[in-house]
């Protein structure tokens, strides 16, 4: 029999209770407070406080700086959305604690992670016999970064069976293209092909020019699904059609990357017959934003490949630690499960019919504001949004005068969304040729300027370079821009405008030359680097 000790519990808590109260004791009591409410005290910003605050107080300092951050409602330069019904923000606070890479510990969310999958790549149009596998990111960013590697890597192994080098390779993309994709390119050593872009291109990318910088080093061509300067859709299925023919003549085959940051949920609902997904077999791999215009908070992203063969073997890794056998790929290892699972609430809250309804009700907003700029006569929209398909802005005026006809709709109010130029509600556009003219004291950037003072968030910003001597305006549609904001919204930019027209002149040299000063002391620009060709700091 084993010999035991007693020991006395409440004489070892009352011991362990007064070391804690000596402890107490020789700390401080005071705490940060502001106001007339507290005593006045500096809020720490560079070192970490010496002591500690009441949770209230700590809270209402943090509450009250950010206070000063643009209003999410009225921020009209992010493809980030911005609002969740009451039911999902429960969710979220009730699984904020979860962590979506503890897949032994918490099954079911890897179970709801397994559907969502599923749903995408069904909703991808994945053909019938195959199965896409995928993971969900913290966003688009690190699913372009994921969705390159594995092109690279499936090209190094070709060049490798083939007794070829392998130290080259190359990504085509448009001059257009997101930073993200760039980024791929700089941090895994790929040669960045920019193409150029046009006016005639849709300020996106030229798959005929992209077809010119292709070969036997290329490991596959990015290809947008959305544009974040004007929305527009590259041509997905045009360009694979031309790398077919490249294969027939070469016997090399090249590979598509979708980047559908944005697209991936407004392209399958607005434009279901548009060919650019797992239906065309060029296509190996696609991303989305699943907080972009999938509807949830940031951040979710996602990356899909249409089948296990097309995402190599070396890397994915295997943990044991954690209590079982766990697959692993991707860049963050930690990640909140709780905006995946805000995710699968919208897919089995909103299903086809809610997704179809809010993207619809988006893309009749976005034509709306682009028809009501137009009349105002002040702006000329970039966006093609609320043209009909095969209409764009280079061609707009002959389409008007009779000389084309597509459908026999042009400048009508169309019916169906199929029938307009595929693209996202976005909404570019910049002061017509003719208004600069008249009234070249105007600044675009004074009337972004002066809508801030409202609280509209609206960017001014250079097109891609080539066309990077033109400045537009870019408006985001999303599911919180109702008409009746935009009605508001239009009352203040025709406001603002003709302050502006209006003013001397003087405000605005007073407005450009603090805009310029605030550029030269920005303690994070890289001035060697920042006027080189590329897309340094874009819009996103």
């Amino acid at each position: 029999m084993a010999l035991s000790r007693h020991i006395n519990s409440d004489e070892l808590m009352n011991a362990a209770r007064g070391v804690r109260r000596t402890v107490r004791e020789k700390m401080s009591t005071h705490s940060l407070a502001y106001g007339s409410r507290y005593a006045t005290a500096e809020i720490p910003k560079w070192e970490l406080p010496k002591h500690s605050s009441e949770p209230r107080t700590a809270y209402q300092l943090v509450h009250d700086e950010l206070e000063l951050d643009g209003r999410p409602a009225l921020n009209l330069a992010s493809f980030v959305h911005t609002w969740m019904e009451p039911e999902a923000d429960k969710l979220v606070m009730e699984n904020i604690n979860k962590n979506l890479s503890d897949q032994d510990e918490y099954p079911q969310t890897m179970v709801i992670h397994g559907r969502c999958i599923s749903i995408l790549g069904n909703l991808w149009k994945i053909p019938k016999g195959q199965n896409a596998v995928g993971t969900a990111t913290v966003g688009s960013s690190e699913a372009i970064m994921l969705g390159g590697l594995a092109l690279k890597k499936r090209w190094q192994a070709r060049q490798k069976a083939a007794g070829k080098d392998a130290s080259k390779p190359n990504i085509i993309m448009g001059h257009n293209a997101q930073v993200a994709l760039e980024k791929f390119a700089r941090y895994f050593d790929v040669e960045c092909r920019l193409v150029p872009v046009s006016k005639e291109s849709a300020y996106c990318l030229d798959i005929h020019k992209a077809i010119e910088l292709v070969d036997e080093n290329t490991i596959g061509v990015f290809v947008i699904l959305g544009s974040t300067y004007t929305g527009h859709f590259e041509d997905v299925e045009g360009l694979s059609k031309l790398l077919d023919d490249y294969e027939a003549k070469t016997g090399i085959s090249v590979p598509i990357h979708v980047d559908a940051a944005s697209g991936g949920f407004v392209a399958p609902f607005a434009f279901p017959h548009l060919k650019w997904a797992f239906d065309l077999p060029r296509v190996h791999s696609i991303n989305t934003s699943g907080h972009k215009f999938g509807l949830a908070y940031p951040g979710i992203g996602w990356v899909l490949w249409r089948g296990q063969e097309y995402l190599p073997k070396e890397l994915v890794f295997e943990l044991h630690y954690l209590g079982g056998t766990e697959l692993s790929y991707g860049l963050n290892f930690s990640r909140p499960a709780c905006f995946m699972i805000a995710q699968y609430y919208n897919f089995i809250r909103l299903g086809w019919e809610g997704y179809t309804n809010i993207t619809n009700n988006d893309l009749e907003n976005a034509r709306l504001l682009c028809r009501a700029l137009e009349k105002t006569g002040y702006y000329e929209v970039v966006s093609d949004v609320h043209r009909p398909v095969g209409v764009r802005l280079y061609n707009a005026k002959t389409a008007m005068a009779g000389q084309v006809e597509p459908h026999g709709m042009v400048g009508k109010v169309l019916h169906k969304t199929e029938n307009y130029t595929p693209s996202l509600p976005v909404v570019s556009f910049k002061f017509t040729e003719e208004f600069k003219k008249q009234y070249p004291h105007v600044q675009q950037a004074l009337v972004s300027g002066l809508l801030r003072t409202k609280g509209w968030i609206v960017p001014n910003y250079p097109l891609p370079p080539n066309e990077d001597a033109t400045e537009i305006l870019r408006v985001v549609v999303r599911e919180s821009m109702t008409e009746d904001l935009i009605d508001m919204f239009m009352s203040d930019i025709i406001w603002y405008t003709e302050v502006s027209i209006n003013s001397s002149g003087i405000e605005a040299e007073m407005f450009k030359r603090t805009n310029d000063a605030l550029e030269t002391y920005k303690p994070d620009v890289d001035h060697t680097t920042a006027h080189k060709p590329g897309t340094y700091a874009k819009q996103c």
